[in-house]
């Protein structure tokens, strides 16, 4: 069944939602507080070890309304229905949309063209686990005997920013492999990381669903050079490991058919850090805890599906996204987590939102005179308080920001943590309230610096605190904002899952390359060809 086709704007909930804004744009949210004591216990869903509280936002219970209302006018119930079902939602690609396939039970069933995929998954996550534990006990050895001390992922885009993210996040439950993430194809990053690499104890492992990928084999070949400086070619196979779907070229790279972990067509690369592409998760961290991390997106999955729209945490955080990129007209959201552990997860997302919903284009092929996508950004509070706060608090754009903690550090020191969570809680409070001229002036303030001091308040925030940075709250955690992504794509009408947009550059950059050995610089317009030439003099 295909996707609904609906322009949001033509819906009767867009039109309330158009003049409802003019009533409330200008409104304070301290009056939204003030006039019902009850608004924080209305706007906030407790579920499982999760409490988001949404109701520092610029909404009123008629807004919320509405957006429901546009949240069934569109038909998300249906179209979350064909997701699940493998339905042919990406449909500019000919594809079922299953990465939750990959957390599901082994009992479910879940079929793309007719066949249940689920006992195939199991498969994979059996190897992957035989595999983990092989490495990480020392029963499987490099080509001298020795065990492995130092895991190398080499991918770039999903196959990279997923692990690296997820591996980074989860640092405290790591065993004692040492990973390392190779992406960009600048030579001096696969480099620097060959500095910190012994080739005798050195697994590395290759993701690349169609082994093509340019930047991912380039720093494959430049990685297995350096490895055959200190063997042989028949080392390869205990020292490589494949995740992709080319066997033959894989086979002919000189790794072993055995060490291919396969892929499917259905998941897409942004979402299949739940796949063999998390192999490098499993082993830096375990497959017990890579397994945690799956159940957790799992129990996502099943409140997504299943949970009433006004108290489901996915559809909620996104049509609130909606209703400040479509009616306040803001362009960008700052996802800022209370814990270092997560440094590297806004850049993450940016890969997941603005690449699944940058789209121009609606599902029925037509252009969009509507805002679609949001720029996502962020940093680790209490670090970004420090950087860009100044321009949340007392700047001239709109940036709804998510703030995200935990209630219990993991290395259980009190007087951190409390220091931590005051900043996290204060920084929200000081967000809804400001400060006015009034309290500026009883501070003291000499008169003239009064309007410098003066801060508006009135900035929306979301609040989502988590009892414990597990493998398993941030599986929930990422499986939150993938479905997110979703029902943003289907109320803006827009496939979610191509990326048509990020093929063109690399079309462009092969040409290119040709060009650096012959003196043709055909077909590029006056500044590019001025460019080429002056690199290829310096070159």
């Amino acid at each position: 069944m295909a996707l609904p086709n609906i322009n949001p704007t033509t819906t009767e909930s867009w039109k309330r939602l158009q003049e409802h804004y003019k009533t409330v744009k200008d409104v304070h949210m301290k009056d939204f507080f003030a006039q019902d004591n009850e608004r924080a216990n209305k706007l906030t869903i407790k579920w499982d070890d999760f409490y988001v509280d949404f109701s520092k936002n610029r909404i009123t219970e008629e807004t919320f309304k509405y957006l429901l209302e546009l949240a069934d006018e569109v038909k998300l119930k249906e179209a979350i229905k064909s997701q699940f079902s493998g339905d042919i939602i990406n449909q500019t690609e000919g594809r079922a949309v299953l990465h939750s396939a990959l957390r599901a039970p082994k009992i479910s069933e879940c079929h793309v063209d007719g066949v249940n995929v689920i006992p195939e998954v199991y498969q994979v996550k059996q190897k992957i686990e035989r595999f983990t534990n092989e490495v990480v006990n020392g029963d499987r050895k490099g080509f001298t005997g020795k065990i492995f001390t130092d895991i190398v992922n080499i991918g770039i885009g999903g196959s990279d920013l997923g692990p690296a993210m997820v591996v980074d996040s989860l640092q405290y439950y790591k065993n004692h492999l040492t990973t390392h993430f190779v992406s960009n194809v600048d030579g001096d990053h696969v480099n620097e990381v060959i500095k910190k690499l012994d080739p005798e104890t050195t697994l590395f492992v290759v993701v690349s669903k169609t082994f093509t990928t340019q930047e991912t084999l380039s720093n494959a070949n430049t990685l297995k050079a350096w490895f055959l400086k200190s063997a042989s070619e028949d080392a390869i196979g205990k020292h490589f490991v494949a995740v992709s779907t080319n066997i033959q070229s894989v086979k002919s790279f000189g790794i072993d058919e055995n060490n291919i972990f396969p892929m499917w067509d259905w998941v897409g690369g942004r979402f299949s850090l739940w796949s063999a592409v998390g192999l490098t998760i499993s082993l830096a961290v375990g497959y017990n805890n890579f397994e945690s991390l799956l159940n957790g997106a799992n129990k996502m999955d099943e409140h997504f599906k299943t949970e009433d729209f006004k108290t489901n945490i996915p559809v909620v955080l996104a049509l609130i996204s909606i209703w400040y990129n479509n009616f306040f007209k803001a362009e960008s959201e700052a996802v800022i987590p209370y814990s270092q552990y997560l440094n590297q997860f806004a850049t993450y997302l940016q890969q997941g939102i603005m690449e699944s919903n940058g789209k121009s284009v609606d599902r029925n092929g037509n252009p969009i005179d509507y805002e679609t996508g949001t720029l996502i950004w962020g940093e680790p509070g209490t670090n970004s308080q420090h950087a860009f706060f100044q321009l949340i608090h007392q700047g001239t754009k709109l940036i709804p920001a998510d703030f995200i903690g935990f209630t219990k550090s993991l290395h259980g020191n009190q007087d951190h943590q409390d220091k931590l969570i005051s900043n996290f809680l204060a920084q929200t409070e000081a967000l809804l309230n400001g400060k006015t001229e009034k309290e500026v002036i009883a501070e003291g303030t000499r008169s003239d610096i009064i309007p410098f001091k003066v801060f508006k308040g009135n900035k929306p925030t979301n609040t989502i605190f988590i009892n414990k940075l597990t493998p398993e709250s941030l599986g929930k955690l990422i499986a939150m904002y993938e479905h997110k992504i979703f029902v943003q794509g289907i109320i803006w009408n827009i496939y979610s899952y191509d990326q048509f947009g990020v093929e063109l550059g690399k079309q462009l950059a092969s040409k290119i390359l040709q060009e650096f050995n012959n003196s043709d610089n055909s077909d590029h317009d006056s500044s590019t060809s001025n460019l080429l030439n002056y690199y290829k003099s310096l070159a």
